[in-house]
């Protein structure tokens, strides 16, 4: 099997300019978490997009959610 050669050459990420430059320059968002209720278990969510796993208990789902927001 030969090597394919054909391919471009991609550049390392750090040459790349940012996609969003105005996003850039905003203070990252605050972590909001809450929990959900998927059938019999719950789990912790947050508003960037981070969810914990489904747990029976509501209370270590919540505690799932502190760890995720503590720094």
């Amino acid at each position: 099997m030969e090597p394919h050669i054909d391919a471009p050459l991609v550049p390392p990420l750090d040459a790349l300019p940012p996609r969003h430059p105005q996003l850039r320059s905003q203070p990252p968002a605050p972590h909001i978490t809450s929990t959900a209720e998927r059938g019999s278990f719950c789990l912790a969510v947050c508003s960037c997009g981070w969810t914990g796993p489904a747990r029976r208990s509501r209370d270590l789902a919540r505690k799932d959610a502190s760890r995720h927001t503590a720094p």
